[in-house]
């Protein structure tokens, strides 16, 4: 089984979303976890409710700090989109960026939108690899 890590700074929407959508593809080579470079206490609500939408219930997940032992282990590193350089993983990594919008403070049609985007790229992701 291959892991994929999605990082984004604060771990509490895209990142979130995106593992959420690998993890409910039913794909057997590929898992996904994600973490952020500064966590935030918990995922943010409105993307929890979008993600709803969808089927998929991430209200459970908790932000966590990114480490060097997880991004060593996993087959790849995807960030999200960094807005804020000091602390984007892509300036001391190997990643692939993605170049999302942050959902942060933006209105649910806006949260939907990049959730739409997202789960398009992890099904293109999913056929990339598998």
């Amino acid at each position: 089984m291959k892991t994929i890590f999605f990082v984004c700074v604060h771990n509490a929407g895209r990142s979130q979303m995106a593992a959420g959508f690998l993890n409910a593809s039913g794909s057997t080579t590929l898992t996904a976890e994600s973490a952020g470079t500064i966590p935030t206490e918990k995922v943010n609500p409105v993307v929890v409710d979008a993600m709803k939408e969808k089927g998929i219930d991430i209200s459970g997940n908790r932000p966590q700090i990114l480490t060097q032992g997880m991004a060593d282990s996993a087959h790849q590193v995807i960030t999200m989109g960094c807005s804020i350089e000091e602390a984007c993983p892509a300036t001391f990594m190997l990643t692939e960026d993605w170049g999302l919008d942050d959902p942060a403070g933006q209105p649910m049609e806006e949260v939907k939108r990049i959730r739409d985007q997202i789960e398009q790229k992890v099904k293109d992701l999913i056929e990339k690899e598998t």
